[in-house]
């Protein structure tokens, strides 16, 4: 990459030479290296991704087939429409570790729950959506239809009923993009989300079938049938963060291997996670790829890279790169 139009992409391949710096760059070029090869790619997002605008970069990432499945938690599906229908209520607060009990306290009573630095308006973010939804969960329930978390937000976005709430660029929203793809995607746990919430007091209430939302058991089953539909040319597999966003698709190469018995199933053919989470006892996104060896996850010979970091620095730099910023 020598070109002067690739300003992010030559300032990174100068000057990011050693150590987590150097394993960015090896792991983005392990990337684009799948994508020359036609494999497909997953990118798992945790955390609070969604709220920290990664959709400003992933959205390209999504529109310019770089990413071909994507995993995300419940959080990071809706915290980006949210951003898109609330962004101007959004509250920044740079002081947050000076913040005491009774600080939090006060956010709270202003319906403005607080994400590390960034507060979520509950009121314009959570509610604006909330009878959107309802009425597609009721009229599926009432049609006996039943869809994923995820078909129900597309579903959503496509209506176009939320576009008055619109402020932000549509082209800055992940979702969106994904929306108009029907991109395959997995939620896995969505239940511990706003949403998933809002859904279960329903049920609790009686007003919706807790059937009517497709679970994580039907996600892990379509996950199987796409990644033997899909793994050709090798399936690589980009995680951002830790947790059920990562442990769960991963999972996928060892049940269709060991479970169905399906020996012919190829390991993830890349992969790379970036983390702040240190090796320990039994902490299972500290744990280094070799690790995952062990479980029938990754092959001996899988590009395997770890980059110990912040997130929201790193992911961003990475995409950059491969949209040769």
């Amino acid at each position: 990459m020598t070109s002067n139009n690739k300003a992010i992409s030559n300032f990174i391949e100068k000057y990011f030479l050693h150590f987590n710096a150097a394993a960015l760059v090896d792991a983005a070029k392990g990337y684009q290296a799948q994508l020359d090869e036609n494999s497909k790619m997953l990118v798992s997002l945790a955390g609070a991704m969604s709220t920290a605008e990664i959709g400003k970069l992933f959205a390209k990432m999504i529109r310019q087939d770089k990413v071909q499945i994507v995993s995300c938690t419940g959080a990071n599906l809706e915290e980006d429409v949210m951003n898109l229908v609330a962004h101007s209520h959004y509250k920044r607060v740079p002081n947050y570790r000076d913040l005491t009990p009774q600080d939090e306290w006060e956010l709270l009573l202003k319906g403005l729950n607080r994400v590390t630095d960034t507060c979520i308006p509950e009121e314009e973010a959570f509610r604006r959506l909330q009878k959107h939804i309802f009425e597609l969960w009721k009229n599926a329930e009432d049609n006996d239809e039943r869809y994923f978390p995820h078909e129900f937000m597309y579903q959503l976005l496509l209506s176009g009923v939320l576009e008055e709430y619109y402020e932000i660029d549509l082209n800055d929203s992940w979702m969106y993009a994904a929306a108009e793809k029907n991109l395959p995607m997995v939620v896995p746990g969505w239940e511990d989300s706003t949403l998933g919430n809002i859904f279960a007091s329903y049920v609790v209430k009686g007003e919706l079938k807790a059937s009517t939302m497709k679970s994580g058991i039907e996600y892990m089953t379509f996950l199987a049938d796409w990644y033997k539909n899909n793994s050709e040319n090798g399936i690589g597999f980009f995680q951002i963060g830790g947790g059920i966003a990562g442990d769960f698709p991963i999972c996928v190469v060892p049940m269709l291997y060991q479970d169905l018995e399906e020996e012919e199933t190829p390991f993830w053919s890349y992969f790379c996670q970036i983390s702040d989470s240190t090796t320990s006892y039994g902490s299972y996104s500290g744990a280094v790829p070799n690790e995952k060896i062990t479980w029938g996850k990754l092959d001996i010979d899988t590009p395997k890279f770890i980059i110990e970091s912040d997130a929201t620095i790193v992911a961003p730099l990475i995409f950059a790169y491969l949209l040769e910023m």
